[in-house]
């Protein structure tokens, strides 16, 4: 590492001393940005920004470091004294979860990457920052490189959020985007995010959507001054997801995305509007959904992300990037040490965790919005007048209604208008027991539409 001059502005050369636990991808552009801009850095915080250690399984790799800086002892190397900020690049809920509390419950600041635990556990971390006076920073959690947490945090504080939606998991935007580009099934694609490194050995976290959930709960704590966990996320994935699906999307001028959702809605049935004096709720989902080519999102492809933010007086507001990847996230990464160890070194403190509304969650069942339902019927007379009886009965109005094929192939493509989900459901369960309807093939979602 570069040797930095005693800083002759603050009359002083003490150095905030840096932990990094983990040297995977990101950990591994984490440790290479603090060691190649030391210079920069320091003039950016005021005071040197040393790398004390990095915490690895094994040192049986090389890792391109000296021996000393390597250590498989991870709570010894939080514990060191001089150690006041540590990076958790790790992963996962345990030892992380140990090893952040170890730093925080000894007055040092944490930086981390970790969407699952912060998920679950933001309460607990937040609460072990604000008595201890320490810092905790994670803006590389929800969206890689795209910087919006701090947004959310700062620079929207003294403003109302109303919505945030957006695409943030990057392998399945691949895989939809494929989908929709070439025709190729879903396993097909799901193969070809694998081979090019977009998609784990196993894709269960991100595509059945619980990656996508994770960081839903953490934008719409931020967003609503509300503390929200995974557990109050709906969670649908994408590996149902068919051609058919992509191609009546596409007779609709519509794509189908991943989409995560975190809205204020109504106050619940029977309850008092907020206008009446009423609480509202917080709705937070994940799900495929179809969205207009015209919207924004729409053009968001291959494994880029993108969230788009709601507020009353700024109005819509899009962030767009790299949502994933080593670099890209360590940028945002370097972005929260440079702010953590600036408050270190000046004596300031992070926003700490704000969550006065306390807002109720809205169940899936009574959260409204528009639907996609593929039927596939036999081609006999009156049998969409039947199909269309039974909206009407469970109180779900139609917007648009097509049929495609004749014969043993006919099929029903009905949109709806906005309905509660509940009522939704109660119609396709009385649909599936028709005799004139052979099967309900799927049910999709529609957002991004202005009625």
């Amino acid at each position: 590492m570069t040797e930095v001059a005693k800083n002759t502005i603050w009359g002083t050369d003490r150095p905030i001393g840096v932990a990094v636990l983990g040297m995977g991808n990101v950990g591994t552009e984490v440790v290479r940005i603090l060691r190649d801009h030391a210079d920069d850095l320091h003039s950016r915080v005021g005071a040197p920004v040393v790398l004390r250690g990095v915490a690895v399984r094994s040192l049986d790799k090389d890792r391109g470091l000296p021996a000393e800086l390597l250590t498989t002892d991870a709570d010894a190397l939080v514990a060191r004294p001089d150690v006041d900020l540590v990076v958790e690049v790790i992963g996962g809920i345990d030892p992380a979860r140990r090893l952040i509390l170890a730093a925080l419950n000894a007055g040092k600041s944490v930086v981390t990457a970790n969407k699952a635990l912060l998920a679950d556990y933001t309460g607990e971390l937040a609460a072990a920052a604000e008595r201890n006076r320490a810092d905790l920073y994670f803006e590389a959690a929800v969206a890689g490189a795209i910087p919006v947490v701090r947004p959310l945090i700062q620079s929207l504080s003294g403003d109302r959020v109303n919505r945030v939606v957006g695409i943030v998991n990057g392998t399945t935007n691949f895989i939809l985007s494929a989908m929709d580009e070439t025709g190729a099934d879903y396993s097909a694609t799901l193969a070809e995010a694998t081979r090019l490194g977009y998609a784990e050995a196993d894709p269960t976290a991100d595509v059945e959507g619980y990656d996508a959930a994770a960081k839903a709960a953490i934008l719409a704590s931020l967003a609503f001054h509300t503390r929200v966990t995974a557990a109050d996320v709906y969670r649908e994935g994408i590996s149902k997801i068919t051609t058919e699906d992509l191609e009546t999307a596409s007779a609709l001028n519509c794509t189908v995305k991943l989409l995560a959702i975190c809205e204020r809605v109504d106050a619940g049935p029977g309850e008092p509007s907020p206008a009446e004096g009423g609480k509202e709720r917080v709705s937070v989902r994940v799900y495929p959904a179809l969205i207009p080519r015209r919207h924004p999102l729409a053009a968001v492809s291959g494994a880029f992300n993108a969230v788009v933010v709601e507020a009353e007086n700024a109005g819509r507001l899009m962030f767009y990037g790299q949502g994933a990847g080593g670099a890209p996230t360590a940028s945002a990464v370097l972005g929260d040490v440079v702010m953590a160890a600036r408050n270190k070194f000046f004596g300031g403190r992070a926003p700490g965790e704000s969550v006065y509304a306390e807002l109720p969650i809205a169940p899936i069942g009574d959260t409204p919005t528009r639907y996609h339902v593929n039927l596939q019927v036999e081609d006999v007379p009156g049998v969409l007048a039947k199909v269309a009886g039974e909206f009407a009965k469970h109180g779900v109005s139609i917007s648009t209604v097509r049929q495609e094929g004749h014969g043993e192939g006919a099929r029903l493509v009905v949109v709806t208008h906005h309905a509660v989900e509940s009522a939704l459901a109660d119609t396709v369960a009385a649909l599936a027991e028709m005799a004139s309807v052979t099967s309900v093939t799927s049910v999709l979602r529609l957002e991004g539409t202005e009625e």
